[in-house]
């Protein structure tokens, strides 16, 4: 079965729009037709820039660096081996190593007491602090759409927090009224999470991000056919801006649709002042044309 990709770049600034709670609610692009259209999406510098850091320690004197999670997808690869970070190297230990704020921390009653919030919280809390435009990240206002539209919703991040850390972060969110309530949940994945590692079959904890998440994304679109049944109208789409990710959740993406071949999947790629539409395409079922003309991406699902 031949399989291939269509790809279409778009100007951010298309998709930067004002939303009303009152606007009236949009059904499925297909939901005529009995389909739905599922929203999967990284968190980092995709929905919401945040300044959590990543640590890397000198190689000599273990001396610590903060970098974001934005040079952290750029430089990962090369880290201690070239560029700019030749002279470093990651420590994965989760509680003193280079990750350890992107996982949950261990408080004690007293701190419990005191209302100390995880990290991810805090983060978000932070955020939002600052004017909109500073933490609003390219899938956005995808993200608010789908929300809005009660579309069930996938958050697949690397991050390893509890699942119930990326639902309170999230209610923060609402209760600031950026969201109307919370998205239509359909899995959470902070794939680098021990349990759920597990749960997505790394027992021996050695699976890369990516690799997690292309495990994440098959369990979720299973977990969608189960919940909402085996209808060939509905669509996927996941959007992720680390390059290696996309990669990987493109080359599963190509894999479902195998599978799959009446769905509709889709990828995108995030960058700062663009993204990259990529459409898996089954070249014996005929495939809807990509719209031509002003399209944001609220139409690419």
């Amino acid at each position: 079965m031949a399989i291939s990709i269509r790809r279409k770049k778009f100007p951010v600034n298309q998709a930067q729009l004002e939303f009303s709670f009152e606007r009236p609610i949009e059904a499925d692009r297909n939901h005529h037709l009995g389909g739905r259209s599922f929203y999967f999406f990284d968190f980092d510098d995709n929905v919401a820039y945040l300044t959590t850091p990543i640590v890397i320690f000198k190689k000599k004197t273990n001396e610590e660096r903060l970098i974001s999670s934005s040079e952290w997808a750029h430089h990962n690869r090369d880290i201690g081996k070239s560029g700019p970070f030749l002279d470093y190297t990651i420590d994965y230990n989760d509680t003193t190593g280079s990750f350890r704020y992107f996982r949950d921390r261990e408080f004690s009653l007293l701190g419990k007491i005191a209302g100390k919030r995880q990290t991810f919280i805090e983060d978000i809390q932070k955020a939002l602090s600052q004017a909109d435009y500073s933490w609003k990240a390219p899938s956005w206002d995808c993200f608010f759409h789908a929300t809005y539209n009660n579309r069930p919703v996938s958050v697949i991040t690397a991050r390893g927090h509890k699942r119930d850390t990326i639902i309170k972060g999230i209610e923060v969110l609402v209760e600031n009224g950026h969201l109307p309530h919370l998205p239509n949940f359909l899995s959470i994945y902070p794939v680098t999470n021990p349990q759920v590692r597990r749960d997505l079959g790394d027992t021996e904890m050695n699976l890369s991000v990516a690799d997690l998440k292309k495990s994440a994304i098959r369990e979720s679109v299973e977990t969608a056919i189960k919940r909402y049944g085996l209808n060939p109208h509905h669509r996927f789409g996941m959007s992720d801006d680390d390059p290696k990710n996309v990669e990987l959740v493109t080359e599963e993406m190509r894999s479902l649709k195998q599978i799959y071949p009446e769905m509709s999947f889709f990828v995108i790629q995030t960058f700062k002042d663009h993204y990259v539409k990529t459409e898996i395409v089954n070249e014996k079922i005929r495939s809807k044309p990509i719209i031509k003309g002003p399209e944001t991406q609220l139409t690419l699902f």
